[in-house]
């Protein structure tokens, strides 16, 4: 049986976009600043999930049988990343789509 942690990691970016795609069409996925902030995002988790996740001493514990064992880099199980992405891609579109009209925002590099 498929581990329900990897495919709820699969599906929630896929529903993300989905979301953007066919509903939202808020163009957020286009910009330079969405991927950028995306980076910057992952900066920042990497170290902290590492640290979370780190085998001598984990605050974090996962159930093995429900993820799919690939853990990169240190001991971050690949599904966080999925679920990481997710969450920012939809507070962002959700931001962008509940905005005030009129309010530009700046630029979208």
């Amino acid at each position: 049986m498929a581990a329900e942690y990897t495919i709820a990691a699969v599906a929630a970016p896929v529903a993300v976009v989905a979301l953007e795609l066919l509903v939202l069409r808020t163009g957020l996925l286009r910009t330079a600043r969405y991927w950028i902030t995306v980076a910057i995002s992952l900066a920042f988790m990497v170290p902290v999930d590492g640290w979370l996740t780190r085998p001598d001493a984990t605050v974090v514990h996962y159930a093995e049988e429900q993820i799919s064992g690939v853990r990169a880099p240190w001991h971050i199980p690949v599904e966080d990343y999925g679920f990481g992405l997710a969450l920012i891609t939809l507070t962002l579109l959700l931001w962008q789509r509940l905005r005030p009209a009129g309010e530009g925002g700046g630029r979208d590099a």
